[in-house]
């Protein structure tokens, strides 16, 4: 079947480079024009792709808003939809855990790619005997890393996409703020030593409550909320009490907190890790999450499954017409 891609509008060189890299293996192979690349805004290209009966199966990547859309129209016409969508990520950091690993996820997970994956880290429940240490580890660990060019050698931070995300951030640590959060690292635009027109900004630590409403949105920025907790049961109520359901980690070396986190009544995400942060190498697994994340998987074991047609097919050999529950029905 052919595929029609209609990359972000905020990005389409990138779509440009990497549709030509594929075309250019097609050819090669002789392949027919399977694929073909759309660039345009929501409004009229992605809402005609959306409507068109056509296409039988649409698969969208982007916020939960988005994907509310995609749900509504494909839906409307019967068509299928395959949705990967917000995530809300957290790690919970037990204090039976090996901290030195547990400090590296966290902060790749949240300073990664300046806080712009689907599976970067935005939530962190440490345990209270272990906090203190934690918070002070963590503000020393961003103060080492380094914002900038990201194809400059050393940088471990690049920009935000646009200024949009920029004001978006900014706006999420106003309301951070009304709603009774510190912010004790970063917080500012970064202007020294970057690009005058880049859109950089410092990563970010929030001391946070659970159940501040700000901390039940997807900030698609480097922010990380940190909060403290006591019991493993509760902390998981609060992991599993924001909208979104995609990806998820705990740190310990108890055998026992690990398999409570993975049960039925652990982490509700579709993603569960056990000593490796929210933002892995997880491509090779059924990649996707639950609740307002869309419930898709983009890859891995399932994902094949979705771009396929099923038909059950039943052939008799005989020259007798077997019946269904065995019914006679006349000669």
């Amino acid at each position: 079947d052919a595929v029609i891609w209609k990359p972000s509008s905020s990005t389409p060189l990138c779509a440009v480079a990497v549709h030509n890299i594929v075309q250019q293996v097609l050819d090669e192979q002789k392949a027919p024009p399977i694929f073909g690349l759309v660039i345009g805004d929501r409004d009229p290209v992605g809402e005609a792709l959306l409507a068109d009966r056509r296409i039988p199966l649409v698969s969208a990547t982007g916020s939960c808003r988005m994907g509310r859309r995609v749900a509504e129209v494909v839906g409307s016409r019967l068509g299928r939809s395959l949705l990967e969508l917000g995530g809300n990520n957290a790690i919970i950091v037990s204090d039976k855990a090996d901290l030195d690993l547990a400090m590296r996820a966290v902060v790749f997970g949240a300073c990664g790619t300046a806080g712009q994956r689907c599976t970067s880290t935005r939530r962190l429940f440490l345990h209270e005997d272990i906090a203190d240490e934690m918070e002070s580890r963590l503000c020393q660990a961003y103060q080492s890393v380094s914002v900038g060019d990201p194809l400059a050698e050393g940088t471990l931070m690049g920009p935000l996409i646009h200024g949009g995300a920029v004001d978006e951030m900014m706006s999420a640590l106003e309301n951070i703020r009304q709603q009774g959060g510190e912010v004790i690292f970063g917080g500012d635009r970064v202007t020294d030593g970057v690009a005058a027109d880049g859109h950089y900004v410092q990563p970010t630590l929030v001391r946070a409550r659970h159940d501040m409403e700000i901390v039940h949105e997807e900030t698609f920025a480097p922010i990380l909320y940190l909060m403290r907790y006591r019991d493993l049961d509760e902390v998981i109520g609060w992991h599993n009490a924001v909208p979104q359901g995609l990806s998820s980690a705990i740190f310990t070396l108890d055998v026992q907190e690990s398999e409570k986190f993975l049960a039925a009544g652990g982490s509700d995400c579709g993603i569960a890790n056990v000593n490796i942060g929210t933002s892995g190498a997880e491509i090779g697994g059924a990649f996707g999450g639950e609740k307002d994340t869309g419930g898709g998987r983009e890859s891995g074991s399932d994902a094949w499954k979705a771009y396929m047609r099923r038909q059950t097919c039943t052939i008799n050999y005989s020259k007798e017409l077997p019946l269904a529950q065995g019914i006679q029905f006349g000669e």
